[in-house]
């Protein structure tokens, strides 16, 4: 087995994000999931002291499908993350992968130096370009 190169989450990570205001309804972040063909949307800091938030379709599913809840009168911030975990954009993917798994998410903001969100990073992204350079797979 080869011993992987540094890889940064910044070189995996979806630098488009998609935001909503935390007063949006569930219905509108559904339709803004549905038409930028994403599963989550983060909700914005009100100012440098706040943390950002995130709403993903497993908390729409959880709290307000599977509850009979309507989308129409749940806000997003009824339901969202927050804080949501976030990594350093110089962060080692391997590093990236671990602090995700020890808290079973799925994805995490990617911050830089200053606390701005630059990017969204999957574990799925970070452990396909794990493999590729361990194995040589080519996903």
């Amino acid at each position: 087995m080869n011993h992987p190169t540094y890889i940064k989450v910044a070189a995996v990570m979806k630098t488009e994000i998609r935001t909503i205001d935390p007063m949006s309804s569930v219905s509108e972040a559904m339709i803004t999931m549905g038409k930028s063909g994403v599963s989550s949307l983060v909700i914005e800091r009100r100012d440098e002291h706040d943390e950002y938030g995130l709403i993903v379709v497993s908390d729409i599913a959880k709290e307000v499908i599977a509850e009979g809840r309507s989308p129409d009168r749940v806000n997003v911030y009824e339901i969202m993350t927050k804080p949501t975990l976030t990594l350093d954009s110089e962060m080692d993917i391997k590093y990236g992968v671990r602090h995700l798994s020890r808290f079973g998410v799925s994805r995490g903001l990617v911050l830089n130096h200053d606390r701005d969100l630059v990017g969204i990073v999957t574990l799925r992204d970070m452990v396909l370009a794990y493999a590729d350079v361990v194995e040589g797979v080519h996903v």
